[in-house]
């Protein structure tokens, strides 16, 4: 089955659900409308047992470039509108009951690194790398990224990352402790089925009470910073640095913020 939202496609096999971001010409970067049907298929089969576990992907070069900066429109109310599908995804995916593989088959970047990290185990390619870039457009991370990656590699690092747009090539990031492992560019394919079979063939029930587990003791304050997130990002979002930093991008160049 599809999603019925370009870009997003939506299958269950032998027990597999695979949800992938499918924008290859867009390096699979993410509307409101993909975010929310993303969070769709999460949340349609947190109920169906024939689900036992998930992977999330992206097609083509990249797992997903963040948000579609180049389309998206930018008025207040659409941009809370993709905030808060940002927030939604990223709780379906954390709140299925089954594992769900994080898949990073090419650059993770913005939102980008929110979806992969709030899968239960991530796995990437050698190539790929992890990418907060927001403060280079006067923003700040969101989709619950100020959560994840410090509950990840603490909150060192996670600064590091966040205010210097530090780009963390995946064995780094694997080295860091923001993922679970790095495979060789020709044996992901393969290595992903073999792992997310293995999980679809495990104890479900056993699974669901350790993710769970694990997560409310690492992640007890992801609510806190979606809320946080979302408005201090609208704020951003009417700065005068946003202004000139989306303009640079657009223009290909140095911003020059005030």
């Amino acid at each position: 089955m599809t999603s019925g939202i370009p870009g997003i496609d939506t299958t269950v096999d032998n027990g597999l659900l695979r949800v992938t971001l499918n924008r290859p010409a867009r390096p699979n970067a993410v509307t409101t409308e993909s975010l929310d049907a993303v969070a769709d298929a999460f949340e349609s089969y947190a109920s169906d047992a024939s689900a036992r576990a998930a992977v999330l992907t992206g097609t083509g070069r990249a797992f997903c470039t963040g948000a579609d900066l180049a389309t998206e429109e930018r008025s207040a109310s659409a941009s809370a509108a993709t905030i808060d599908a940002a927030n939604r995804s990223v709780a379906a995916i954390r709140a299925f009951p089954r594992p769900v593989v994080g898949a990073v088959n090419g650059p993770a970047a913005g939102v980008g690194v929110s979806l992969a990290l709030a899968c239960d185990l991530t796995v990437a390619t050698e190539s790929s790398y992890f990418l907060l870039a927001f403060t280079k457009v006067g923003l700040m991370p969101d989709g619950g990224a100020t959560a994840l990656v410090a509950a990840s590699i603490g909150r060192a690092r996670a600064l590091k990352m966040a205010l210097l747009a530090e780009r963390l090539p995946a064995p780094e990031a694997l080295a860091a402790g923001l993922i679970a492992d790095v495979y060789p560019d020709a044996e992901f394919v393969d290595s992903v089925d073999t792992l997310a079979r293995g999980m679809a063939s495990g104890p479900s029930q056993a699974y669901c009470w350790t993710k769970n587990a694990v997560n409310d003791a690492t992640l007890a304050q992801l609510g806190s910073a979606f809320a946080r997130e979302r408005e201090g990002q609208l704020e951003l979002l009417s700065s005068a640095d946003f202004t000139e930093g989306i303009a640079a991008f657009l223009e290909k160049r140095q911003a020059t913020f005030g």
